[in-house]
């Protein structure tokens, strides 16, 4: 009983915080356990295990009346998380190149913009994998504790993403993009690569997100 107990929160944590993450349940959105077990076709007691767990990860905050509501995404938030993003790929971006591993990142970040090309469909999916090419930059780093701080604000990354797509960010366009980007980068150029990045990552991301707190 306890296994299955067990099953069924891990399953009601994944559906809720999937709803989150692509904005089903948009920042600010009330909840309550009776519409989410309603939702879910679950009992109240996984719904609630899941409730906490996410409620730990910030996804879900409590005001002191206990109403329950998903976390909003202020412009602070978009701003700081973009701070982070460029100052991090920045200087990763560049040891790419410096330390001489442009054509072997070319590789490895091309596959993941092959998988961004595959989910040009599904914006969650695209901003899920779109996500996974900046992890595949800083990796350059070798360093954990960096790591931590992106894996910290994946939740962010990938929800203030959709915002950026929903306002301005354009989907074929970032990919094309993106392509060149790769080509440059094999070709060891770094200013004309590091131009799309900055272009379509930091600038256009970011004033695009704002956007959509309008």
């Amino acid at each position: 009983m306890a296994e299955k107990n067990v099953s069924l929160a891990d399953q009601a944590y994944e559906q809720i915080k999937h709803n989150i993450l692509n904005l089903t349940y948009p920042p600010g959105m009330p909840l309550t356990e009776a519409m989410l077990t309603k939702e879910l076709g679950m009992s109240r007691s996984p719904v609630r295990t899941a409730i906490q767990t996410l409620q730990a990860e910030g996804l879900i905050v409590s005001d002191y009346y206990k109403s329950m509501t998903v976390k909003e995404i202020t412009d602070k938030d978009i701003n700081e998380i973009y701070q982070l993003r460029e100052l991090l790929e920045g200087a990763a971006f560049k040891l790419i190149f410096t330390s001489g591993q442009n054509e072997e990142y070319s590789y490895r970040i091309e596959e993941k913009v092959v998988r961004m090309c595959a989910a040009a469909g599904d914006l969650f999916e695209w901003e899920v994998a779109d996500t996974a090419m900046h992890m595949e930059i800083i990796s350059i780093f070798g360093n954990n504790r960096i790591n931590r701080i992106y894996e910290n604000n994946l939740s962010e990354l990938i929800r203030i993403g959709q915002y950026s797509i929903k306002n301005g960010m354009r989907i074929p366009r970032t990919n094309e993009n993106l392509k060149k980007m790769v080509q440059y980068m094999r070709k060891g150029n770094y200013e004309k690569a590091f131009e799309i990045l900055k272009a379509d990552h930091f600038g256009i991301g970011k004033n695009s997100a704002l956007k959509g707190r309008d």
